[in-house]
């Protein structure tokens, strides 16, 4: 019984390390691919949109909000009811914006995994594991985290990131096109990306700033990046976390030109210049049954982690819109 579950993990670990040498080599080839239009010009989306304030146009929005999700996702459809949640909330405290959540950051036309030629059936392969009840199925559900993961590396590399970072701005341009939005108005949008996607965010912004009138805010979410110079081209950056997240944590230390020592990179840069703000959540970690998105874990005063969370992005949400309308009087 021992030695067959000892040969079970065994496997699992030679299939996650050829995983890892395979997504390595083959990640930079997306991004290049893209630009050397071997895919074409087609961004994919999935449709119907579901019906409820998520997805929803409304008459006059104020602002956009552009929802990227952390790695574990095989598509811009979340299947996390968690992140389902979130998104609800969100919206209906929002009726003001447009919460647009089916962008899949992970690929350079938001082809899905399960939607490519060769490797769908891998992906739907693991997808159907992540869900399963035995733990050592669900750790070959990883693989996903893996492949996105390098994905993730790419946009922080210094010779593919412009690449894929100008694929992901022309994604997310699209999904707003889609839900009305107008490139030449200067209606605020504010991409939140969630743990790895805080790296999409951030890189997608220099891009995607060319492409807009309006200004462009990132909300990271216990989000993972390094000193990008997005970080700068950002209208600002609102960095929520907490005290329990520790790979948002480890990450300042992953990154070179997070270290205070570089004084000199985007990201110190950044923050000299007062373009970053820190929000505590409280004893929150990274994600899962204590993470931001839970209804299972209150804070002292009762508030369930996912309403305070909700609470954060909205504020900063409503004080953005409330300047951009005083802007006007004060330029007057």
């Amino acid at each position: 019984m021992i030695d067959s579950a000892l040969n079970e993990v065994l496997s699992l670990l030679g299939i996650a390390v050829a995983a890892l040498l395979m997504w390595a080599a083959l990640a930079p080839f997306e991004a290049l691919g893209w630009w050397a239009g071997w895919f074409g010009d087609e961004i994919y989306i999935e449709e119907p949109a579901p019906e409820g304030p998520v997805r929803a146009r409304r008459p006059n929005p104020q602002a956009y909000i552009v929802f990227l999700s952390g790695i574990s996702r095989v598509s811009g459809e979340t299947f996390s009811r968690r992140e389902q949640n979130f998104l609800r909330r969100l919206a209906e405290t929002l009726p003001e914006a447009v919460v647009i959540d089916d962008i899949f950051p992970y690929a350079v036309n938001n082809l899905p995994l399960t939607g490519q030629r060769f490797f769908a059936g891998l992906w739907r392969w693991a997808l159907r594991r992540k869900f399963s009840d035995n733990w050592l199925e669900r750790l070959a559900g990883y693989l996903i985290n893996v492949r996105n993961i390098w994905q993730v590396a790419i946009s922080i590399d210094k010779r593919y990131g412009p690449i894929y970072n100008q694929a992901m701005a022309h994604v997310i341009l699209h999904g707003l096109a889609r839900f009305g939005h107008d490139p030449a108005q200067k209606t605020p949008i504010f991409i939140i990306g969630y743990s790895g996607a805080g790296q999409i965010a951030v890189g997608a912004v220099p891009y995607l700033k060319e492409l807009v009138a309006g200004p462009v805010y990132v909300i990271s979410l216990g989000g993972i990046f390094g000193s990008d110079p997005g970080l700068l081209a950002a209208d600002h950056i609102y960095h929520i976390y907490g005290t329990r997240d520790r790979p948002q944590r480890l990450c300042a230390w992953l990154f070179p030109g997070r270290w205070p020592l570089l004084w000199y990179s985007d990201w110190n840069r950044a923050q000299r210049l007062g373009r970053v703000t820190f929000l505590c959540t409280g004893p929150m970690s990274h994600t899962g049954p204590t993470g931001y998105l839970t209804t299972s874990r209150t804070l002292p005063d009762g508030t369930p982690y996912l309403e305070r969370t909700v609470q954060m992005v909205a504020e900063i949400v409503r004080s953005v819109i409330a300047q951009s309308e005083a802007a006007p009087s004060v330029d007057a």
